[in-house]
């Protein structure tokens, strides 16, 4: 690989993990919280709705939240079915108010089981695990296993097993694992690895990438993103996903 491309990869990290890039993206959401398992849900559901417009993004995860009392773990622990009610006109795009329901039920269900979301992917890897494939596999199934869950539900949480990206999922694990100290990312799961981490491949990321040389790969499916990731890797074996920043900044922030 030239070392221009790392050149200029690491230029943009430096400029993009940085504070100033919290206030605009959907990381935002989890900042407002201190509590572990507030961050938690509320990154998990941010990053699950996370398409189209980050403004609008933002602005639904908002409305959830306030839904909740801005108060997500309290309120999951102790809401009653009657308290689910006032979900039933929440939406995003394709996520309807059934998404939202079943996604209530499974955070009641596990948080009143566990302390963290973390054992819910940790629980599939160890520390020779070569990525975090068996843990989004393993949290697809996990996620699923409650009875009567809608089939409609399953589009909203990816798997590797369907050959997804699993874009919004590899993008809530670099927010909750990588421990950079710059402010953005929270560090605060500490069973997986920074180099287990895969690159959230979006269309952003997929087009700059390729324009790069990084992607060959016509498809942007998991494949693409185990592709991507062994090439950064090459960059830096230790903490490849943090060059979402550049990518993601360089198609976004950088466009014409």
């Amino acid at each position: 690989m030239p070392p221009s491309i790392k050149a200029l990869l690491d230029e943009r990290v430096a400029m993009y993990n940085s504070p100033a890039f919290i206030e605009s993206d959907p990381i935002s959401i989890p900042h407002r919280f201190t509590k572990l398992q507030d961050i938690e849900i509320a990154g998990f559901w941010t990053a699950m709705l996370a398409w189209g417009r980050r403004d609008t993004i933002i602005a639904k995860a908002t409305e959830l939240l306030q839904l909740m009392g801005d108060a997500p773990h309290d309120f999951i622990l102790n809401h009653s079915e009657k308290d689910r009610a006032a979900f039933l006109d929440f939406k995003h795009r394709t996520f309807q108010p059934t998404d939202t329901l079943y996604f209530l039920e499974f955070f009641q269900w596990f948080y009143r089981n566990h302390t963290s979301l973390e054992v819910a992917f940790s629980k599939n890897l160890n520390s020779a695990s070569e990525h975090t494939g068996p843990a989004l596999a393993g949290f697809h199934r996990l996620f699923f296993s409650l009875p009567h869950t809608p089939a409609r539900t399953h589009k909203h949480v990816a798997t590797p097993e369907r050959n997804s990206s699993c874009k919004r999922l590899n993008m809530f694990l670099r927010w909750m694992v990588r421990h950079d100290g710059q402010g953005v990312d929270f560090g605060l799961w500490k069973n997986i690895h920074p180099a287990q981490l895969l690159i959230p491949l979006d269309v952003h990321v997929d087009r700059v990438a390729r324009s790069l040389g990084l992607l060959k790969r016509k498809q942007t499916d998991w494949q693409a993103v185990l592709e991507l990731t062994a090439r950064l890797r090459q960059l830096d074996p230790h903490d490849p996903v943090k060059y979402d920043f550049a990518l993601f900044g360089m198609g976004v922030l950088e466009k014409p």
